[in-house]
């Protein structure tokens, strides 16, 4: 990577805050390039003896354009190149948030000429082409701007800090000590001692391991920053609104007795245990002539085939019945499935002797996960570990690192060419055969940290960005 600032032509300006009407004490305009500083003077009137340098904050206020009268009473931080966020000139401007001022002030700066606005993520796509930050740093703070927990936030900082950073070079300059070793014999294998290649090989399946081990950690720390779906399923009245209205520690669904109340797919997000979870209130399933249910039917049959897991939620009262059994069958085989007997406040020495005789009658196996009262709150927690373990969130308590996709896809090319590698040296080929997979390796890591990588594909990743960040 370079070190010194790349000059662009352009300069760029964008809101690099978020913007909503009547949210927000403060919003923060960037613009970074040559012409930042320039922009910054002409935009803000500064009133007095300021001292006009970098690192300083400077008050003023923002004019329209013929110098009538105040925009807004603003902030302006210039922080000159190298020592910015990009590497370049660049100039903030704290304004007073909401969506009117912003916008306002933002056109001031984009009427300057040679400004343009930002694309998605190109400040950061600047910072890591001038060097100021690597590829996978940039990545981990877009991961922690999107952190829906605080488990998620915690494992994005590892990533800031430069955690993904140091395991991914210090696995990439292992695999390069191996492969000069391996090009010295090929070149000038008289000239030198013999090469061990049972200590080659076992130091490719140690890196091997690791990667592959990195690549499994990833995915489960997914979780925290994706989040699961979660879907409520069950015949009408058996307590899906009443369970969904506990987790989420708020009346988000209506509930009375009357069958087929939910008629429309209802969401609620919340956080068990560090992840986030989108809970699926569906429409009680069942025949019925009601267009209005029916429709709230057709999405819930849709939510089966999206959750990433399906909680069966069944009347302890009743019974398991065909019914049941039946919308068990309906949810696909590759999705995750929790049977959870409800009303277990309900008359529960009657009830559990029914509901084992119901079982009984039935399948061997079919028998509840979880027994819970969603009134009382019993087997509430039961439930909470249940579902994290049934999609594998239980595990990522321990996480340090985690790549994200491009990562976890480019470490899994890097470690099914070390398996090439090995294959290789089990053949007892020749050692210009094992550098060819070897180098693969190297390559798919050093893309990882933006060591190996085209502007090219830089661009499809900031793209992913958004706009201001």
């Amino acid at each position: 990577m370079m070190s010194s600032p790349i000059p662009h032509q352009q300069t760029i300006a964008a809101v690099a805050t978020a913007v909503a009407p009547g949210q927000g004490g403060i919003a923060v305009i960037r613009i970074s390039g040559l012409q930042a500083e320039a922009v910054g003077m002409a935009v803000v009137k500064v009133p007095g003896q300021q001292s006009w340098g970098s690192h300083r904050v400077i008050y003023g206020h923002v004019m329209e354009a013929d110098g009538s009268r105040s925009i807004d009473e603003v902030l302006l931080l210039l922080m000159k190149a190298p020592r910015s966020f990009t590497g370049e000139d660049v100039v903030e401007i704290h304004c007073h948030g909401g969506l009117m001022a912003v916008q306002r002030v933002l056109e001031r700066v984009l009427s300057q000429s040679g400004v343009r606005r930002a694309l998605p993520g190109e400040f950061s796509q600047r910072a890591v082409l001038n060097g100021r930050l690597d590829l996978t740093r940039a990545e981990a703070i877009s991961d922690l701007v999107a952190a829906r927990s605080q488990r998620a936030a915690a494992l994005a900082m590892a990533g800031v800090d430069g955690g993904i950073q140091v395991r991914i070079n210090s696995l990439r300059e292992r695999l390069l000590d191996q492969l000069s070793e391996l090009e010295a014999r090929v070149d000038f294998e008289d000239d030198l001692p013999p090469l061990d290649g049972s200590v080659v090989l076992e130091e490719l399946l140690a890196v091997r391991n690791e990667l592959e081990q990195l690549v499994a950690d990833g995915e489960r720390g997914a979780l925290l920053q994706q989040g699961l779906r979660v879907a409520l399923v069950g015949r009408p009245n058996v307590g899906k609104s009443s369970l969904l209205n506990r987790l989420s520690r708020r009346e988000r669904a209506i509930v009375t007795e009357l069958p087929g109340t939910t008629r429309d797919l209802l969401e609620s997000e919340i956080v068990l245990e560090g992840v986030p979870i989108t809970l699926l209130d569906t429409a009680g399933i069942r025949t019925t002539e009601d267009s209005l249910e029916q429709l709230g039917i057709a999405r819930s049959h849709e939510a089966l085939g999206s959750a990433d897991v399906v909680v069966l939620v069944f009347d302890l009262m009743q019974g398991w019945t065909a019914a049941d059994a039946a919308l068990l069958a309906q949810i696909p085989d590759d999705v995750s499935r929790l049977l959870v007997a409800n009303k277990a406040d309900l008359q529960p020495a009657q009830a559990n002797a029914k509901v084992n005789a119901e079982f009984g009658c039935v399948v061997d196996a079919i028998a509840p996960d979880v027994i819970l009262s969603a009134l009382t709150g019993q087997g509430e927690e039961e439930l909470i570990q249940a579902v994290l373990k049934a999609c594998g969130a239980s595990e990522v308590q321990g996480l340090v690192v985690a790549l994200n996709q491009r990562q976890r896809d480019l470490a899994a090319l890097a470690a099914g060419a070390l398996a090439r590698s090995q294959e290789a040296a089990e053949h007892q080929l020749p050692w210009d055969f094992w550098t060819i997979d070897l180098r693969q390796a190297i390559s798919s890591l050093g893309e990882i940290t933006g060591e190996e990588i085209t502007e090219a594909v830089l661009d499809r990743i900031f793209s992913r960005f958004c706009i201001g960040k």
